[in-house]
């Protein structure tokens, strides 16, 4: 089945976007985020919600890691402080370059299916 495809070419100059820089992009329409939206918000990886609480796992560290970790601890719980090293991790990341990343690939997306 060779079904033609009916939609028209792009009219967009990917090429302009693709070395577009990010201070060229005007996010002024876009609303901030509340805090209580935040608080509302659910975690999602791969579009599926993360459930709250902890689980356990095994996992396999350098034995280096581990003794980085049972050093900074100095008595504490050395689990709970890998824990909250990830999750600082995790939330430390640029938001804001996360979501110029989104758009440029939601766009390229868009140019595919037109």
């Amino acid at each position: 089945m060779n079904k033609k495809s009916t939609s028209r070419a792009s009219q967009t100059d990917w090429e302009w976007i693709n070395e577009m820089k990010d201070e060229g992009i005007d996010l002024s329409e876009i609303p901030e985020v509340t805090k209580d939206q935040i608080a509302r918000a659910k975690l999602r990886i791969a579009g599926k919600p993360v459930p709250k609480g902890k689980v356990r796992v095994n996992i396999s560290l350098d034995a280096s890691v581990l003794a980085y970790f049972k050093t900074q601890a100095a008595g504490q719980n050395y689990k709970t402080l890998i824990n909250d090293t990830l999750k600082a991790s995790i939330h430390n990341q640029d938001l804001e370059a996360i979501l110029r990343r989104v758009i440029r690939e939601e766009l390229g997306t868009a140019n595919q299916t037109s």
